[in-house]
């Protein structure tokens, strides 16, 4: 009979691959069936002149053909769905896909029937002009008088 040095490290490192393999599995399968649920919000980058609201968001894979957006004096909406491509043959995706919306409230009442968008590499730009009003407004400031 021969004797062996047991190495326990070995054993707890054989382990520890095994766990960590076995919730892999587990969590990218649930991951993947949970993503495919959550509505995700693309990211937004708002400024403002004193003729217009400047608005980009951020939609990188996004064909513009299948890109919603919808104005109001106060808000603009954009939503769309970014499909899934079976041309790559992936075995392992980390990207979102399905459907998106982002609303965003604007700071100032802005002409809606005189927006204009523009899609270039990803990135929506939203030129939003404000309406009169709000460009040459002007609100006087009452002072109360403090008596000593």
């Amino acid at each position: 009979m021969t004797l062996v040095a047991w190495n326990p490290w070995q054993e707890i490192d054989t382990f520890n691959h095994q766990l960590n393999q076995l919730f892999d599995d587990v969590l990218t399968t649930q991951k993947r069936q949970k993503m495919n649920q959550i509505t995700t919000v693309p990211a937004a980058e708002i400024s403002e002149s004193e003729d217009a609201i400047y608005l980009k968001l951020e939609l990188p894979g996004i064909d513009a053909d299948t890109l919603d957006i919808n104005a109001t004096e106060k808000s603009i909406s954009v939503s769309g769905e970014r499909q899934v491509s079976t041309t790559t043959g992936a075995t392992r995706s980390e990207f979102r896909y399905g459907k998106f919306q982002r609303v965003v409230a604007l700071p100032a009442r802005i002409q809606n029937t005189a927006v204009k968008a523009d899609y270039k590499d990803g990135i929506l730009s939203l030129t939003l002009p404000k309406t009169v009003a709000e460009q040459n407004k002007v609100v006087k400031v009452q002072l109360d008088s403090v008596s000593a």
